[in-house]
């Protein structure tokens, strides 16, 4: 059997970290979201796989390759233009001749709940549509079922209008003959796979697998913290040069050729990717730091992204905590995510970032500036 991981999106609610680099590529525990999918598809005992690429996919193939390194076959499709969910797998037709499993590859899922899928088409040879119960099932395709049959599919409903906590989980069944039924599916642009399903649903054509392990989403920048959070341990590369003098605590894991410097203190919850030089006396907690950043000296960090080759200047301060943040004209209210420096920025000396704030690639903050809100790439922002 195979796995068809679909990873073509840019992810836009994710920018300016997506400007560069397809959503599936983010960093998590210093290692991409799409590596922790492999992974978990691999332990699942399935080592043939299709990664379905599209947005700056060279930045998937040149990391995974043929797949040798993980002791698999990686294939490859292309969708040249996103136009959904269900468009991608049928990009994957020409890889497959059996029945496989399909997945989102931004999206955690457990080796066991993955092959619970695949067990179950085996069994039935039905389209089978993992679920889970999630806590804002209105940001989900929300499911309802009659046992383990699949009567109804309803993407992001309103909230006052959800008719259950069940949601579409990312993860899917299909026999081959899903792919007619793909091209078969009505739409007037994009075509997810839901919109297939739904009219399977109707038929009680989809049966359900209910998700009994870790399913952790990544839509929003906030969420990369999260999700690091829970799947970051303490990790040291050989390469890495840590102080004597300076304090890691807890699940911290440091990168090849990463430094930290006497009187530093790198808390739990962190990530330094490869080459990230963390100043004498710096403070950094619950963050990611993407390779080649820097951290000047006596700078204070907590509860932030910071992009590749940036640099937060000595006795800056990115506050941490709570914060109202707008996405796509919604706003998100208290929301952990202390600020996103985007990759090349460069935060002057003693300047202040307000919990919320998301700074674009290539962004110039002068020394001493408060920053709060949202900073278009490219901007020079003077102080006051």
């Amino acid at each position: 059997m195979k796995a068809v991981i679909l990873a073509a999106g840019e992810g836009t609610r994710l920018q300016p970290l997506t400007e560069s680099r397809p959503k599936p590529m983010l960093p998590v525990g210093n290692r991409p979201l799409l590596e922790h999918v492999v992974e978990a598809v691999i332990e699942a005992g399935i080592d043939d796989i299709v990664l379905v690429v599209g947005y700056r996919r060279e930045r998937i193939q040149s990391y995974f390759g043929d797949g040798d390194a993980w002791g698999v076959d990686i294939e490859y499709a292309v969708q040249e233009k996103q136009l959904g969910t269900g468009h991608a797998v049928l990009q994957a037709e020409g890889h497959v001749h059996g029945p496989f499993i399909a997945l989102n590859g931004d999206r955690i899922v457990g080796a066991d709940d993955i092959a619970s899928v695949v067990s179950s088409l085996k069994e039935t040879g039905e389209t089978t549509l993992a679920v889970a119960r999630a806590e804002r099932p209105s940001e989900y395709g929300v499911v309802s079922l009659e046992g383990d049959t699949v009567v109804d599919i309803v993407e992001k409903p309103p909230r006052h209008a959800t008719p259950s906590d069940i949601v579409n989980a990312g993860i899917y069944g299909f026999a081959p003959d899903i792919f007619d039924a793909l091209r078969e599916t009505d739409t007037d642009g994009e075509l997810a796979v839901t919109d297939t399903l739904e009219r399977l649903a109707e038929e009680k054509a989809v049966d359900a697998v209910m998700l009994s392990g870790r399913w952790m989403d990544v839509s929003y920048l906030w969420d990369l913290l999260r999700v690091n959070d829970h799947v970051g341990k303490a990790a040291m590369a050989d390469s890495a040069r840590v102080s004597e003098a300076a304090t890691v605590v807890g699940d911290v894991a440091v990168g090849a050729d990463a430094r930290v410097r006497p009187g530093a203190r790198v808390l739990t919850g962190t990530a330094l990717g490869d080459n990230v030089h963390v100043s004498a006396n710096a403070v950094v907690s619950n963050s990611i730091v993407l390779p080649d950043a820097t951290i000047g000296p006596g700078a204070v960090v907590r509860d932030a992204v910071i992009g590749e080759n940036a640099t937060v200047a000595a006795n800056s301060t990115v506050e941490g905590g709570d914060a109202d943040v707008v996405v796509g004209g919604r706003v998100h209210e208290s929301v952990r995510l202390g600020a996103v420096v985007g990759d090349n920025a460069r935060i002057g000396g003693a300047a202040t970032l307000a919990p919320g704030t998301v700074v674009g690639n290539r962004v110039d903050v002068e020394t001493g500036a408060h920053v709060e809100g949202r900073i278009e790439s490219d901007a020079l922002v003077r102080r006051a």
